[in-house]
């Protein structure tokens, strides 16, 4: 403990320096901004940003603190898309959708935007203190998951989807199953071969995330926004001057706390992310609580468990980077390439080699907490009068951005007309009643299940048995085996109990 509080006020002293002070607030409200934009989310803002900070010559601890506050400031950023437009900023922002965005539709947007901050602020706070307090302690354990344990975090993930969203457990799945099938499209890595791809040479390495949520998200809500158009059923939103209570803080509280719970620890295994993090986090919370027929129609906990452990994941994929030197999501590889650039190893021994770089970044992150609350409680406002702009004009505003969006990060014309075919097909699941974020999360989780399944079987010399040699798998088949039968049982007997 001596040695964490020496640490944290060396590290301190470095975040309080004026000009690294000001790299965080400029970091958080670029990255605000970044993540605000559909699709781009922080993964491409630290990436289109680490140029710039190299190429400005900035200290090492400096450079990195620029771009953490970027990569949690898009963190926060991602939800605004997600309630005001019911398109997420990137893949932990899509449970976000969920209940955020009925919320807005029905005048609380403000209300959804403050609650969504706090949650967020509470959950990469608790994830900062419990890096500073046993980081080291939990990377280690984290680098324990072998490929098959990673592939029952993964059957885990999709029994999570059974009753995630939706009414029918049987469309959800349905959905799921095609997200996996999108996921499955382009050259097996493997094998060499070809899959799905029907001779289109663009579609070779794939689809990219950002095609796929853009599409069923964004251009099906615009394709529906242009349908209600047309039929005259388009209502115009009330202005919206809603904004968090105390009594939204107190009926969330537990939510809040189990999310960055389930966050942190998710978010410290490496290659999982926010995405799975958040899934995990909403469908934990539905379970547990009370009255929870509401979810999926603008319940504040359906808000509040994502977006505590998203947040809270993205400073759980921050230990075992800084500690064992194994980034813990796409943007901290990234972040362990901006390092290495500056020729600083991570590891154990940066603690001690290098504490300015390591406990100078996990002070900035306290700060930047606290600085993204302050900027983005005053903007609540703000943001959610862009539901004020009428529907003729939001429309063409959602197709620029999805467009934009698109175009900037992967610059190929095909993926403009993918994300219009996308929309398409969003559009027809929503008018059959499906749900589309278990399709963003199958085609999100389905590549880490396959490469997972992949490398266990490769080890074992195709033994099957080695998906339940571990400890942490069974404990993992067992929670998927009880997360799907417990609600089961508890509706028999319930519907028993009526009948009595």
């Amino acid at each position: 403990m001596d040695a964490v509080i020496t640490g944290l006020s060396a590290g301190f002293a470095v975040a309080f320096q004026p000009f690294n002070l000001s790299l965080v607030l400029i970091g958080c409200f670029a990255g605000t901004l970044i993540g605000a934009l559909p699709g781009i989310g922080p993964i491409n803002g630290v990436a289109i940003l680490l140029p710039i900070a190299y190429g400005l010559g900035l200290p090492p601890e400096s450079a990195l603190i620029l771009l953490a506050g970027i990569y949690y400031g898009a963190e926060y950023g991602g939800r605004i898309s997600s309630i005001l437009l019911n398109v997420p900023g990137d893949a932990g922002a899509v449970m976000t959708t969920l209940d955020g965005n009925p919320l807005a539709k029905r005048g609380e947007a403000g209300r959804a935007l403050s609650l969504s901050a706090v949650a967020s602020f509470f959950g990469g706070t608790f994830a900062v203190v419990l890096m500073s307090l046993s980081g080291p302690a939990l990377a280690s354990y984290a680098v324990t998951f072998s490929p098959s344990d990673y592939v029952a975090l993964m059957v885990f993930a999709f029994a999570s989807l059974a009753s995630l969203v939706g009414s029918n457990s049987v469309k959800t799945l349905l959905a799921a199953v095609m997200g996996l099938m999108l996921a499955s499209i382009g050259i097996d890595a493997n094998t060499g071969v070809a899959r799905y791809t029907f001779g289109i040479p663009d579609i070779l390495a794939g689809i990219d995330f950002l095609v796929v949520v853009i599409g069923l998200f964004g251009m099906a809500e615009l394709i529906h926004l242009v349908e209600q158009q047309v039929t005259g059923k388009l209502k115009p939103l009330a202005l919206d001057k809603s904004f968090v209570s105390m009594k939204d803080l107190a009926f969330t509280k537990w939510t809040i706390l189990r999310g960055s719970v389930i966050g942190f620890f998710i978010g410290i295994l490496p290659g999982t992310g926010a995405s799975v993090a958040s899934a995990v986090a909403y469908g934990t919370e539905k379970r547990v609580a009370p009255n929870s027929e509401n979810f999926g129609k603008g319940d504040i906990r359906g808000l509040a468990a994502p977006e505590s452990a998203n947040n809270a994941a993205a400073g759980g994929a921050m230990v075992p980077m800084l500690t064992l030197g194994i980034p813990g999501s796409g943007t901290t590889a990234i972040l362990l390439g901006a390092l290495l650039l500056f020729n600083v190893t991570p590891g154990p021994l940066m603690f001690e080699q290098r504490p300015e770089i390591a406990w100078g970044l996990i002070a900035s992150m306290y700060i930047g907490n606290v600085a993204l609350l302050v900027i983005n409680l005053p903007l609540v406002g703000l943001f959610a009068r862009l539901l004020t702009i009428p529907q003729q004009y939001l429309t063409p505003l959602i197709a620029v951005l999805a467009f934009i969006g698109v175009y900037s990060v992967v610059s190929n014309p095909h993926d403009l007309y993918m994300i219009t075919l996308l929309g398409v097909f969003g559009w027809i699941l929503r008018k059959l009643d499906f749900s589309l974020a278990p399709v963003i999360l199958g085609f999100v989780l389905g590549g880490l299940f396959e490469d997972n399944l992949r490398r266990a079987l490769s080890i074992s010399g195709g033994d099957w048995s080695i998906l339940v040699h571990s400890g942490n798998a069974i404990m993992l088949y067992v929670l998927a085996v009880v997360v799907v039968v417990v609600p089961i049982w508890l509706g028999r007997r319930k519907k028993k109990a009526a009948e009595a």
